[in-house]
């Protein structure tokens, strides 16, 4: 599956069916959460390592190509790596998103760009730009692994991480589940009980006996 397809399918799907798709796959902790609660967030990795200093941001935003996510580990640092001015050149080059574990600032600006931010703090003061770090080697955001050119894959629930061929067998599950899931939803909407559509009263029995069982949709 080429990441062209992998993008369009993504964008069709929410990150709780992949979830549901992939027990196993990487997500980041829930304290990074999205500036704006209405843009996806798609794309390959480009990767940051810095700490209250943002010249290397600027390195790696500097190199980015259109469609790729700058995911910036913050090593822990409190002062904002990321505002209006980088998110504006990242809308501008065409890029995915950022994804930054750590600050950024100017939000009412970040509120109204048409490129996702998602971040663990919101804190006025600015890094420093003294440092030179790293770009494009392995992190760790969000508590999980980050390699240059994994996808990103965002929206309100948060962010997963993923390579192609995680990509190319859990989205066909997830877009099953998410179909099913639209199909109850409908149901529901028309009165019928959520209890009819799964097999509730089987997998509570085997539970309770200690054999092995999935609560599952029964449509």
């Amino acid at each position: 599956m080429k990441i062209d397809e992998i993008r369009h399918r993504l964008s069709r799907l929410d990150t709780a069916c992949l979830c549901d798709a992939n027990k196993s796959i990487r997500t980041l902790d829930p304290g990074i959460r999205p500036i704006r609660s209405d843009l996806k967030l798609i794309g390959r990795a480009r990767t940051v390592v810095c700490q209250d200093d943002f010249l290397t941001v600027i390195l790696a935003l500097k190199e980015a190509e259109p469609g790729e996510v700058l995911v910036v580990d913050g090593r822990g640092g409190r002062r904002a790596l990321a505002g209006e001015l980088f998110a504006s050149e990242a809308a501008r080059k065409g890029l995915g998103g950022l994804v930054v574990d750590g600050a950024v600032r100017d939000i009412v600006t970040l509120h109204k760009l048409p490129v996702p931010v998602y971040s663990r703090y919101i804190f006025p003061n600015a890094g420093t730009t003294r440092r030179i770090f790293e770009t494009q080697v392995p992190i760790t955001c969000g508590g999980v692994s980050v390699e240059p050119g994994d996808i990103l894959f965002g929206d309100e629930d948060g962010v997963i991480v993923a390579s192609l061929e995680e990509l190319a067998e859990g989205i066909p599950i997830a877009e099953e589940i998410q179909r099913k899931e639209e199909y109850v939803l409908a149901q529901l909407s028309q009165g019928r009980s959520l209890l009819d559509m799964v097999n509730f009263d089987e997998h509570l029995a085997s539970v309770a006996a200690q054999r092995e069982s999935k609560l599952e949709f029964t449509v």
